[in-house]
């Protein structure tokens, strides 16, 4: 299958850090299909030959194990070309439409790695050049909005010119190994369905940790904030992931109709619940490895009086049979102790302990972690007997084991990578791992309500030092419960 992949953001950080060096992946693995080329379009000045030095220097910063050696990249870079464009010329856009025509293939992909205003612009124009025919695939980027409001508009302008089955609004995470495999361990086994419902699991807890601040993103986080940034798509779509019912089939709308249940039947928000299930803090300054930070407030682009939150704690439940009364933790947060993303699913205690327990009341003896980053693959804790050992009136003394199933060496050379994956399913078609309009929407109605409490709460954001995990208050929410998270136990 022939494909021409416009770039639109093609000398941006999205570019270079992610979409570059996935399609070089893809490339090197032989799955990037024959007959592609790569058009990078920005505003810049370049020629194809500058364009080509100019990725090929990015490569230097992306991981040792992914940058080509000189011969590989020599044979990328002949799929690679460049167009300059003024993103509001509908010039430009014919001058694109001249340059796909001149070499036609089977698809065409517009992959739209702007800044989210311009989302609308690109899709118009793209109609109006006569470039949305049913071989046009145009994936979007997050944020897709800042409110529902404004997420509805933009659907509602894509929709206009471009039908649902050609839209693949992007969430990488979704693309992660460990989430397919997700699916896979519920729906492609027999085992744990069914222990998969209230009457076994005691909570889930989503964490999704960050140790970096806002880099070079100050500007763009500060009018974003981690509830817009992470909660209202990544963490969500994990959520959806674990609590969704088994779909009818491995179609796309036959998985993405059970997300959308889930979303609906998250629990409303009340002023008692928003009060005390959302937490919201702002790192301040404090060190990483030991190496003294900024607090946020002092990042560049930032606004000194800034009440922009970067950690996110909340409890919720999802309102159906299988879940009702399970409580579901999320917590997301940059400059926090360590890089770690997971979920954790706790079960029940034994119904008639005969044995004591050697943990804590809080902690749950049978738990599944999904490890995602930087980690990736599942661990199962257990309780076992080893040595014969005997508490002081003889009965037998269990101690924590573990079940450790790591992707990375089990499937080595065979893993791909998020955005490589992707990538790969826009080319083919495949829109399973990409998140539909009424998802989005649903998603954006359940947390704006938060949205809106923060805006009339003159308190602000709870101050946390970098290099912790976070404010106190996270800890002290999931405790009322008598639960607490991982590294608290």
């Amino acid at each position: 299958m022939s494909f021409n992949l416009v770039l639109f953001g093609g000398t941006g950080d999205l570019a270079w850090r992610k979409i570059m060096p996935a399609l070089f992946q893809a490339f090197r693995h032989g799955s990037l299909p024959a007959g592609g080329r790569i058009i990078g379009v920005a505003r810049d000045h370049h020629s194809d030959d500058e364009y080509r030095a100019l990725i090929k220097s990015r490569f230097d910063n992306v991981d040792l194990a992914k940058r080509p050696s000189e011969e590989e990249f020599s044979r990328f870079a002949a799929l690679l070309s460049y167009l300059r464009m003024d993103l509001s010329s509908p010039a430009d856009y014919a001058a694109l439409a001249g340059t796909l025509t001149q070499r036609p293939a089977d698809v065409v992909v517009m992959y739209v790695a702007t800044a989210p205003s311009l989302f609308t612009t690109v899709c118009e124009q793209i109609a109006a050049a006569g470039l949305n025919g049913s071989t046009t695939r145009v994936v979007l980027e997050k944020p897709l909005g800042h409110d529902l409001a404004s997420n509805q508009a933009i659907n509602a302008t894509v929709r206009s010119v471009l039908t649902e089955q050609q839209i693949f609004r992007i969430d990488h995470y979704l693309g992660k190994p460990s989430v397919q495999n997700l699916f896979a361990l519920r729906f492609g086994n027999a085992l744990f369905e069914p222990l998969w419902r209230r009457e076994m699991i005691a909570n889930i807890q989503i964490t999704i940790a960050e140790d970096l601040g806002v880099e070079k993103r100050g500007a763009f986080y500060d009018s974003t904030g981690a509830l817009r940034d992470m909660v209202q798509n990544h963490a969500l779509q994990l959520l959806c992931a674990v609590g969704m019912e088994p779909p009818i089939n491995s179609g796309a709308d036959a998985i993405r109709d059970e997300k959308l249940k889930v979303l609906r039947s998250l629990k409303v928000w009340t002023p008692q619940t928003l009060s005390q299930h959302v937490i919201r803090g702002q790192y301040a300054a404090g060190s990483i490895d030991g190496v003294p930070v900024p607090g946020y407030r002092a990042e560049n682009g930032v606004n000194p009086e800034s009440t922009t939150e970067t950690f996110v704690a909340l409890r919720t439940e999802i309102a159906n049979w299988r879940w009702a009364g399970v409580p579901f933790y999320i917590r997301t947060g940059k400059r926090l102790a360590g890089r770690d993303a997971h979920i954790e699913v706790n079960f029940r205690p034994a119904a008639h302990a005969i044995y004591p327990s050697p943990l804590s009341s809080s902690r749950t003896a049978n738990r599944l972690v999904i490890n995602l980053q930087p980690r990736d693959g599942l661990e199962l804790h257990l309780l076992a007997q080893g040595a014969d050992q005997r508490n002081g009136r003889g009965m037998p003394t269990l101690a924590p084991v573990q079940l450790d199933l790591d992707f990375d060496k089990r499937f080595g050379s065979e893993r791909v990578g998020a955005y490589e994956r992707l990538l790969l399913d826009v080319i083919a078609g495949r829109l399973n791992l990409f998140v539909r309009s009424d998802e989005q929407e649903e998603a954006w109605r359940w947390v704006e309500p938060i949205m809106d409490a923060w805006n009339n709460d003159t308190i602000g954001p709870r101050a946390y030092a970098a290099g912790s995990w976070g404010p106190s208050a996270a800890s002290a929410m999931i405790a009322r419960d008598g639960y607490c998270w991982s590294e608290e136990c």
